[in-house]
C-alpha cells in the first residue's frame, strides 16, 4: 500500500503542526523536506545524495540528486565526471555540485513511518528551542501552571506553552500537589539539559516571597518601597526588611496592609509561613535589634572587620532571642548578612570578669608589678601591654595612687617587655629564612615576618604575590552557614586596607607596578568616589 499526500495536504499539515506547537511554519516544512529526502535516499540507494524541496506557497514537491564534479568518478551515486557535468552546465568546474531532477516517489508504509519519526523529532527539537528562547529571559518571574504529574516527589508543571519542574527540595515542606492542582512558583533557572531545555521552578526561594509581596503591595511594584533583604525558613518563618523612599509612607504598615490583608495573602500562598516585617536601616546595631524581635536587646557590640556582632539580652529573653532550634537568630543573621553571637547579661558579666582577671595576670607577668597595680591598670581600660607602652604618660600618671615616676617606670618595663618579644620574633624570623628586605615595607613587624615565614612567605617577591585574603583571611557564606578561613595575620590587628597597602609597596619594590601607574589608579578611584557624592559635597 502506498502513502501519499497532495500539495494542499502538505501545507495544511505544516500549518496545523506549527500552530499546535507554537513554532515557525518554515521549521515544520524543513523537517518534512528532510524526512522526504531520507525516504527518497532509501528508495534510490543510501549512497545517493538527495535533496527535497517543498514550495511554501504552492506545496509542490521536487526532488534532486546532488552530484559532485570530480576528475575520476569512484561513486556513481554521488559523483559525476567533468565532461558529463559540462554537458549539464557549461560553467561547471571541479569541486562544484550539479543537480539532477528525480521523479516523485510513492512512500511505502515503512518509509512513511520513518519520515514521521524524523518530522516528530525535528518538531520536538524546535519546540524545545522555542521554549528555551521564551523562558531564558523570564528568570525571576512568577508563573502559574497546573500540575501535570508528580514523579518521586518532583512536581511537573504544565505552563501551557511548555513544561517546568519543581524539584522536591524546592517545595515547601509538607506541601502536597495532585494532578490538575493550580500552582504558582518562581523561575530561578533555565538551562539546556541532555533531554532538552529545562525550566526550574521554586517555592522556597527568598525571591518568591519578594515577588509575592510585589504583587500584593502596589508601593513595592511602583518602587516607592524597596525590599532590602529576605531570610526564609520555608513553611515555618521568614523575616523581610523593607525601606521607603517616601518619608510619608510607612514601609512596614504598607506591607502589612489594612488589618493585615496584604501580608495574609502572602502567608496563605506560603502555607501559613509566619512573616516578620522589619524596617531596614543602615545602622547595623539598630537593624539587629529589629531583626531579633520579639526578643529585647540590652546591648550590641559590633566587629565591622569580621562582620560579626555580639548581642546581649536579658537572661529571661535568651530562649526567645535564639528561637526554637535557633531559628530566630539564624534568620536574623541571614537577613543582615553578619554573624550573631547571643549572650545573656550574666554570661557577659562573667566574661568581662574573666577578661579582667586575664588582663591583670598579663600585667603582673609582663610588667613585674603586684596584683593591685595590675588591677588598677585593667580597671582603667588598658587591655594590652602595647597600650601601656605607647599611651600618653599623663594617662597613667593620673590614675589614683600613681605619680609621674611610677608611670615612667611602668612604661619603661612595658617597652622592655615588648622589645624582648620583638627580638624573639626576629630570631624566629631569621631561623625561618625570611629576608631582611621585608622590613622595608612600612607596617611589617618582626611578629608579622615570623608569621609569614611559618606560611612559607620569605621574600619580597613572595609577599608581592599575596592577596589581602592570604594575610587577613576571609569568610564564605553558603546556605546560611559561615566558614572562616585564617590568614597569616588573622591573630594580629591588621585591617584589609592596611594589608592591601603593604602588598602594593612590595609590588612597587619588585617592579610589578610603577609609581605612575599606582598614582593613576588612585586618581581614578578618587574620581569615582567624587562622582558618587551629592553635588553639595563637591
Amino acid at each position: 500500500m502506498a502513502v501519499s499526500a497532495n500539495r494542499l495536504e502538505l501545507l495544511q499539515i505544516a500549518d496545523a503542526v506549527a500552530r499546535e506547537k507554537s513554532i515557525d511554519r518554515m521549521i515544520v516544512i524543513e523537517a518534512m523536506q528532510d524526512a522526504i529526502a531520507r525516504a527518497a535516499r532509501a528508495r534510490y540507494g543510501a549512497e545517493t545524495e538527495v535533496r527535497a524541496e517543498i514550495n511554501p506557497k504552492s506545496g509542490e514537491l521536487r526532488l534532486w540528486r546532488l552530484l559532485e564534479v570530480v576528475e575520476d568518478v569512484e561513486e556513481t551515486g554521488r559523483q559525476i565526471s567533468l565532461p558529463d557535468a559540462k554537458a549539464k552546465n557549461a560553467e561547471a568546474k571541479l569541486g562544484d555540485y550539479v543537480t539532477e531532477p528525480l521523479p516523485p516517489i510513492e512512500f511505502g508504509r515503512i518509509a512513511a513511518q520513518s519520515a514521521k519519526q524524523v518530522i516528530v523529532q525535528k518538531v520536538r527539537d524546535a519546540e524545545r528551542e522555542r521554549m528555551y528562547e521564551e523562558y531564558k529571559d523570564r528568570i525571576g518571574e512568577i508563573v502559574n501552571g497546573s500540575v501535570k504529574r508528580v514523579e518521586y516527589g518532583n512536581v511537573i508543571v504544565d505552563l501551557g506553552r511548555g513544561e517546568a519542574i519543581i524539584r522536591r527540595d524546592e517545595l515547601i515542606p509538607r506541601e502536597q500537589f495532585r494532578y490538575g492542582d493550580r500552582v504558582r512558583a518562581y523561575i530561578y533557572e533555565v538551562r539546556h539539559e541532555q533531554r532538552g531545555p529545562q525550566i526550574f521552578l521554586s517555592r522556597t526561594h527568598p525571591q518568591f516571597m519578594a515577588k509575592l509581596f510585589m504583587q500584593e503591595v502596589p508601593e513595592i511594584y511602583d518602587g516607592i518601597i524597596t525590599i532590602r533583604s529576605i531570610a526564609r525558613d520555608p513553611g515555618s518563618r521568614a523575616k523581610i526588611a523593607v525601606t521607603s523612599s517616601d518619608s510619608s509612607i510607612d514601609p512596614v504598615g504598607a506591607c502589612v496592609g489594612m488589618r493585615g490583608s496584604r501580608v495574609q495573602a502572602v502567608v496563605g500562598e506560603l502555607q501559613g509561613e509566619k512573616i516578620d516585617i522589619i524596617p531596614w536601616t543602615e545602622n547595623i546595631g539598630d537593624l539587629v535589634v529589629s531583626a531579633l524581635q520579639p526578643a529585647e536587646v540590652a546591648k550590641v557590640v559590633v566587629d565591622e572587620q569580621a562582620e560579626r556582632m555580639e548581642v546581649v539580652v536579658p537572661d529571661e529573653q535568651l530562649s526567645l532571642a535564639i528561637g526554637r532550634r535557633g531559628q530566630n537568630v539564624r534568620l536574623a543573621s541571614q537577613l543582615i548578612g553578619w554573624d550573631i553571637d547571643i549572650l545573656t547579661e550574666q554570661e557577659e558579666s562573667e566574661r568581662r570578669q574573666k577578661e579582667f582577671v586575664e588582663r591583670s595576670e598579663l600585667f603582673m607577668e609582663a610588667l613585674n608589678v603586684d596584683e593591685m597595680v595590675a588591677q588598677l591598670l585593667a580597671s582603667e581600660g588598658f587591655s594590652s601591654v602595647e597600650e601601656v607602652a605607647y599611651v600618653d604618660l599623663n594617662e597613667i600618671a593620673t590614675i589614683e595612687g600613681f605619680d609621674e615616676d611610677t608611670a615612667t617606670e611602668i612604661q619603661t618595663r612595658a617597652t622592655e617587655y615588648l622589645d624582648a618579644i620583638e627580638q624573639a620574633h626576629d630570631d624566629e624570623r631569621k631561623k625561618l629564612g625570611v629576608s631582611d628586605d621585608l622590613y622595608q615595607i612600612e607596617g611589617l613587624t618582626a611578629a608579622m615576618l615570623a608569621a609569614l615565614g611559618r606560611d612559607g612567605i620569605k621574600t619580597v617577591e613572595d609577599f608581592a604575590g599575596c592577596a589581602a585574603d592570604d594575610l587577613v583571611g576571609w569568610t564564605e557564606r553558603k546556605d546560611g552557614e559561615v566558614t572562616q578561613f585564617e590568614g597569616s595575620f588573622s591573630n594580629m590587628p591588621v585591617s584589609r586596607e592596611e594589608a592591601e597597602v603593604m602588598i602594593m609597596q612590595a609590588r612597587l619594590m619588585v617592579g610589578w607596578v610603577t609609581a605612575d601607574e599606582l598614582g593613576d589608579e588612585e586618581l581614578a578611584e578618587g574620581e569615582e568616589a567624587e562622582a558618587g557624592q551629592p553635588a553639595e559635597a563637591l
